[in-house]
């Protein structure tokens, strides 16, 4: 699979599923472009991230070594689902999913931050009240389609 260039294009919202899995696809595209050097600004196996490794178990490294032997998401996904130390039920998976989806920051010092970032991006946006929401605008105003 080619790797993406995350210094003319952001990777998949973190909206995007693979095998049920939010985050999964965002981290591939960040992966694969941090293997071919075009990862830019972005970081692979940043606090984001970090909820689908919890969730699952999978190392961040093996995962990256997963992703440099090469094969699309879907490849991508079968290891998962074998090597995953933490098993995982498709409604666990759900769940997991929708809890991800609706995740917003917790204590006035990541708030007060939060809020910063969303008037440093668009401060005409009210409607960005998740960490998804602020991804997606974070991604999408260096493109100008926030």
């Amino acid at each position: 699979m080619k790797a993406p260039d995350l210094t003319q294009a952001p990777p998949r919202s973190p909206r995007v599923r693979l095998g049920g899995y939010t985050i999964l696809p965002r981290i591939l595209d960040k992966a694969r472009a941090a293997i071919a050097g075009t990862l830019g600004e972005y970081r692979y196996g940043n606090p984001t991230d970090w909820h689908f490794y919890r969730f699952t178990g999978i190392d961040p490294d093996a995962l990256l070594e997963r992703v440099k032997a090469g094969g699309g998401d879907w490849a991508i996904l079968q290891w998962v689902q074998e090597t995953a130390p933490i098993k995982r039920s498709p409604f666990e998976i759900a769940q997991w999913a929708a809890w991800t989806e609706t995740f917003a920051y917790h204590g006035a010092e990541r708030r007060d931050w939060f809020t910063a970032e969303i008037r440093r991006l668009n401060p005409e946006r009210d409607d960005i009240a998740t960490v998804f929401d602020r991804l997606d605008l974070d991604d999408y105003v260096l493109g100008g389609e926030a």
